[in-house]
This record gives structure tokens, C-alpha cells and sequence, in this order.
């Protein structure tokens, strides 16, 4: 008891550090919590030996207090103002003086902020008036300063317990979407704020979340705090300010090098554990720091020539894919619907019947049976579609700067003559594909070329598919009555959380606002589009494509799930392609080369793709995340990750449709060469 009161007594020295040390406390608390649901949580389905749950719990603490004293930094800023002295002659007149003209600047002169344009200068208006406000009432009415710092001082307070809170409620939605804790992904979404924070609150019930949160970080304010004196006179004297700055300082730099060293020593077979034991919100910093790979910085390098070598032996010597026959320049619509898993089609074993047009679509129709997305993000579906080449490492290359002039398979068919169009039903802007596609030779077409009168269903993302392809279909009359073939480029919406459609279209067992719903609706709305285009005269000269962009999920045990990045792949078109299951293991970067191939137009050894029906096509697969690359002969994946590291893995398929992937001691060096010279060729040469 005595330890415990002289311990206590040199945390009231430090102004706010009894409350600090209680939320530290109260940050392991939530932690253990948020790690034992997260845990339980279905997409956590494997088992962890003794080790791991060490780490799980011990590190995990451990990382929790770290980042909590981190967290802590605005706090003792905040409490560091509360004083006086600033109001003392000629200080706080000086004081008001830097305010005022900081208000001028920010309302009357262009200032910085307006720089980067958004919510830019609206935030930065609002902030220094409040401040001039608040310090001019405060340096004029002195009775006010006590109430106004206590009120401060439980603002703050509330705010930090709510926000460790509310930073729980995200983890377990993020996990229960991606598997994983925070990443690039949340990183991302921070830039399109309309359409995330839409997407929430037409996807969860937030305001009676939030209004929950709200109660409980108040009543978790209250016990922090009701025993404890909230000192608001005499807070500051040199003594007390060198005292805190320095025993602060001190646990800042053990922290970051604690959780830093922790971080690095995470590496573990089972990606679970390694996630379980991390802390969200330092990950979600790491995150926002690296959120771009260079990829010779990181990843094992061959030498230029040596990788030149390589590459060539791999396409072989042709200049050109083309073929000595004419070409045939029929139109072609390339559907990439959003987030459809093969799993959900009945030829996959799926047996709810949520996708009828497509599975009998898939009888008179080429199919890809063994077709693999390149990634898990939209922007990296897109990105093998158009650009047909392993993915990059980090950022896709379509958020890139410098991301115009590139060679696609929309600047090879505007040079064979093509209309060149992309449509979608939301706001371009979104993962930058306007201005990719804009740059790289296509004409796009998004909601803001919607009439009122041609979107008839619309949520935060955009319009519905129905719309989407109705607007399609006008815009291919048109092309079609310019006399030249058209390449569109359609890509879905419906089949996104929150999984809002029209009424009436459907009838799905259980919530229509589901996985299941917004899959079915898509369907739908394929099949509505096929309709109507079969009684289109440019029909039966026109090649229909239909891909998913990335799997619903692509959480799993290991860092690279190979069953959850299969798709579907249909070539569709009447009395030019013949109907036929092609079960060969082939690419997402595949399939515009393989219909180019069809319809022998030449394109360059750049596409990386290969035709999937040509004798000599080389059966492999390229699949990543934001860090790891992975290369899948159909027996080995190799993964090569940060830090240069190479991970090789023996593959099996199960009876149940997944891949056992058992890690190799002993790798062989030639798949790790040809992985090395895929990934650097197409990391090096945008």
C-alpha cells in the first residue's frame, strides 16, 4: 500500500499524469478485449501454438502501452497551455495581436491552406477563429479561465476515450472485411471521405453506434477521473515543466523503439498471429507512412542485364503478337464486375442460385476456368485489364503520378481504329481511375454525364448497374453509328457494402442487403443488359467480356490465399467464339491478350500477358497484396516481400476447393529467378 501511495504521489506531480496513467491502464483493457473478438471472430479460423499466444497477449499488451503514451502526445500539449502566465502583460496582448492577423491570413489572404484545396481552408478558418475567440474572452474575463479549463480538460478527456473506443468498433469492422489490421487500404479511404463515410452509414447502423459510444466514453470518463483532483491553478513552474518534458520524452523514445523492434520481429507463418499482436493504430501509421514501395529499395534485385535475359527467354524472341491474318475489328465490352468471387457461381460449387444469368451464360461461352485476379483492390483488377502486366509493388500504378502515356489495351485499339470508352456510374475521381484512364487514350464517362433522368437508383458509391449499362447501351448506338468498332469498358458498382439496389428485382433468402443480394442483383443486371443488346444491330459483331475485378475477400491464413483470388472469366459472342471450359491456369493479365489474339490484333511483348489458347502459352499466375508478390506455377508459390526477403511454398488443392501451402526450407532458384525477373521487369518498366 505503500509502494502504491508513493507511487501515485509522483504521478500527481506531473499535471494530467494520473489521468494519463489511468488511460494507458484502460488502453491494455480495451486491447485484450478487441484481441479475445477478434479471435473469435469467424474469419480467424486457424489454431495458434503456446508461442503464438504469448505473443498474442504479452506483445500485444506491450505494443498497446507503447502506443498509448504516443497517443498521449496532444494530450500534455493541450495541458501544457493551461497556465496564466500567458495572459500576463505584454504576453497575452502579444498573443492576441498573432491571432488576428492568423484569422486576416486564413479569411481575407491567400493563404497556404487554400494550397491544398478540400476541407483544407474551411479547417483552418474555423481553428484560428475559435482560437482568437476563446483567447480574447479568456484574456478579458479572467473568472472564466477555471470553468473554461476544466471544461477543456473533460472535452479532452472524453474525446480520448471515445476515440480508443470508436478505434475498436473500426478494427473489428476493418478485420471482419479485410482479415487483417488496419493497412494502406484504411490509408486510402482517409482520401475519399464522401464515399467511405457514406458507405458506413448506409452499411452499419452508426448513429445509434456512435450514440452507445458516446454514453460509455462518458461514464469511462467519469470513473477515470471521480477520484482524482483535476488541478487548474498554479499547473506550471519550471520545475514541474522540466519534469514532465523530460520523464515524457524519456517513454516516447522507449515506446517507438519497443514497438519499432517489436514490429520487426512479428515475421510468423501464420499471418493471424502476426496481426493479433500488433497494435491498429500503429499499423495504421506504418501504413500511412509507407503507403509507396519502392521496389528496388525493398524487393531482391537481379542486374539489369540479367533481368533483360531472363524476360526474353520467358516471352520468347517475337517482336509483335500478331499473326499473319487480317484483323477483325469487332467491337468489344469489357465487364469488370465488382468483388465476384468464383465461388459464387453454381459451375464453383455454389449452390444458392444467386447468379443464373451468368451460369447459363457460361454454356455458350468460353470460360476461364482457372483464372486468378492479380490482387484484392479494384485498382489492381483494373490495372491488369488495361495494362496486362504483373502487378506493382505498393501503390497501384493507376494512383501513380505519371500514370498517362502508358501502353494499354486501350491505346493499342485506338491505334487500330477504335472507339475507346470507360464508364462508370460513380465519381471518377475515386482511386484516381479518371485520370488514368483519361491519360492512357479512353473517353470516360461517370455519373457526372448522367441526365437526371437516367439514374434511377443510386447510392453513395454511385448509380446502380441497370443504369450503368442502360447509359452503355446509348453510348454504344451512338459509337455504333460513327461506322468504327468501340472497346467499352464497364465497371460494376452494386455488388459493394452496403449492397443497396432497386426494389423489386430480386428475391434473396435472408437480408437483401448482403454479399448474396448484391451478387444476385449484378447478375440481374447482366442479364437485363444481354437482353437488350441482342436486339442491338452492332450485336452479333461484338465480343462481351465478363471478369471480376477481385474476390470478396482475400483474408486467410497466410499471407497469399491462393483460393481467394479465383474469378470467373467469360468470353461471350455468338457465332464467333465456340463454347468451351478451358481449365488451363492462367492470369487476369491473360485475358485481353487472349481476345486481342482472337481477334488477331498485334500487340506488344510489353503486355506481359499471354494468349491463353496458343500452344505455347506458359500456365502461371501473379497475385499480391500491397506488399507481397506472389508467383503460382500451379506447384509452387513463391512471395517476395519487403526487406528482400523470399518465401517459397509447395501447393496442393484440397478436396474442398483451397490450397494447402507448405513453406519450403530449401527453395528452388529457378522459380525464384522467374519471379525476380517478372516482378522487377514490370516494377521497372511502367
Amino acid at each position: 500500500m505503500e509502494k502504491d501511495n508513493r507511487f501515485s504521489a509522483i504521478v500527481r506531480l506531473l499535471p494530467g499524469g494520473m489521468f494519463a496513467y489511468k488511460f494507458v491502464i484502460l488502453s491494455v483493457i480495451v486491447g485484450l478485449v478487441l484481441r479475445i473478438v477478434l479471435i473469435l471472430n469467424p474469419h480467424t479460423v486457424v489454431a495458434f501454438t503456446v508461442v503464438e499466444w504469448l505473443k498474442i497477449f504479452l506483445l500485444g499488451a506491450v505494443n498497446d502501452v507503447c502506443f498509448a503514451l504516443l497517443a498521449l502526445v496532444p494530450y500534455f500539449i493541450i495541458i501544457l497551455g493551461f497556465g496564466d502566465r500567458k495572459y500576463a502583460r505584454p504576453w497575452g496582448w502579444v498573443i492576441e495581436a498573432l491571432l488576428v492577423a492568423a484569422v486576416v491570413y486564413v479569411w481575407f489572404l491567400p493563404s497556404i491552406f487554400n494550397e491544398y484545396g478540400g476541407g483544407a481552408p474551411k479547417i483552418a478558418k474555423a481553428f484560428f477563429t475559435y482560437k482568437l475567440v476563446s483567447f480574447t474572452l479568456r484574456l478579458l474575463v479572467p473568472k472564466i479561465r477555471a470553468t473554461w479549463r476544466c471544461t477543456l480538460m473533460y472535452i479532452t478527456m472524453f474525446m480520448y476515450v471515445f476515440c480508443l473506443l470508436f478505434n475498436c468498433i473500426g478494427e473489428y469492422f476493418f478485420w471482419n472485411e479485410f482479415g487483417v489490421r488496419y493497412n494502406f487500404i484504411a490509408v486510402d479511404y482517409l482520401v475519399y471521405t464522401n464515399e467511405v463515410i457514406g458507405n458506413i452509414f448506409e452499411s452499419y447502423p452508426v448513429v445509434p453506434m456512435i450514440a452507445a459510444l458516446v454514453a460509455i466514453a462518458c461514464v469511462g470518463v467519469w470513473l477515470l477521473v471521480r477520484r482524482s483532483e483535476i488541478k487548474l491553478r498554479g499547473l506550471w513552474n519550471l520545475k514541474t515543466i522540466l519534469i514532465t518534458v523530460l520523464a515524457y520524452a524519456a517513454l516516447l523514445v522507449c515506446s517507438c523503439y519497443v514497438l519499432t523492434l517489436n514490429r520487426q520481429s512479428m515475421g510468423d507463418d501464420n499471418l493471424f498471429a502476426t496481426e493479433l499482436q500488433s497494435n491498429g493504430g500503429f499499423d495504421f501509421y506504418l501504413a500511412f507512412r509507407s503507403n509507396e514501395l519502392k521496389y528496388d529499395q525493398f524487393y531482391p534485385m537481379l542486374t539489369q542485364k540479367q533481368c533483360a535475359e531472363e524476360y526474353q527467354k520467358l516471352i520468347g524472341n517475337k517482336e509483335t503478337a500478331a499473326d499473319s491474318l487480317p484483323a477483325q475489328k469487332k467491337n468489344i465490352v469489357l465487364i469488370t464486375v465488382e468483388s465476384l468471387s468464383g465461388e459464387y457461381l453454381k459451375a464453383y460449387g455454389n449452390r444458392d442460385g444467386i447468379t443464373p444469368n451468368l451460369d447459363t451464360l457460361m454454356n455458350h461461352s468460353l470460360v476461364m476456368d482457372n483464372l486468378f485476379a492479380v490482387g484484392n483492390r479494384t485498382v489492381r483488377g483494373l490495372e491488369a485489364l488495361s495494362l496486362c502486366k504483373a502487378p506493382s509493388a505498393g501503390e497501384s500504378i493507376i494512383k501513380r503520378p505519371g500514370n498517362t502515356g502508358l501502353h494499354t489495351v486501350g491505346s493499342i485499339l485506338k491505334k487500330q481504329g477504335y472507339t475507346v470508352q470507360f464508364l462508370y456510374g460513380g465519381d471518377s475521381y475515386f482511386d484516381n481511375m479518371g485520370e488514368y484512364f483519361g491519360g492512357n487514350g479512353y473517353q470516360v464517362i461517370d455519373r457526372k454525364d448522367f441526365a437526371p433522368d437516367e439514374v434511377t437508383f443510386a447510392n453513395i458509391w454511385g448509380t446502380c448497374d441497370e443504369d450503368a449499362f442502360r447509359k452503355s447501351l446509348r453510348v454504344m448506338d451512338k459509337d455504333a453509328g460513327s461506322g468504327k468498332p468501340f472497346f467499352m469498358h464497364i465497371m460494376t458498382i452494386s455488388n459493394h457494402r452496403p449492397f443497396t439496389y432497386p426494389a423489386g428485382k430480386i428475391k434473396v433468402a435472408g437480408d437483401p442487403k448482403s454479399r448474396d443480394g448484391g451478387v444476385k442483383y449484378t447478375d440481374y443486371a447482366i442479364g437485363e443488359f444481354l437482353r437488350a443488346a441482342r436486339s442491338k444491330a452492332w450485336f452479333r459483331n461484338t465480343v462481351f467480356i465478363i471478369v471480376a475485378d477481385h474476390c470478396a475477400s482475400s483474408a486467410g491464413s497466410v499471407d497469399i490465399p491462393i483460393e481467394n483470388y479465383h474469378i470467373p472469366a467469360i468470353v461471350y459472342a455468338p457465332g464467333f467464339v465456340r463454347p468451351q471450359r478451358i481449365s488451363t491456369l492462367c492470369s487476369q493479365i491473360d485475358l485481353m491478350p487472349t481476345v486481342l489474339s482472337m481477334l488477331h490484333i498485334g500487340y506488344s511483348p510489353r503486355l506481359m500477358g499471354q494468349n491463353i489458347l496458343s500452344p505455347t502459352f506458359r500456365p502461371r499466375v501473379f497475385m499480391a497484396t500491397y506488399q507481397n508478390l506472389g508467383y503460382f506455377d500451379g506447384h509452387r508459390l513463391t512471395v517476395l516481400s519487403p526487406v528482400r526477403r523470399v518465401d517459397q511454398y509447395v501447393v496442393s488443392k484440397q478436396s474442398d476447393g483451397t490450397y494447402a501451402e507448405k513453406k519450403l526450407k530449401h527453395q528452388k532458384r529457378d522459380d525464384v529467378i522467374t519471379t525476380e525477373t517478372y516482378y522487377q521487369y514490370s516494377n521497372k518498366h511502367n
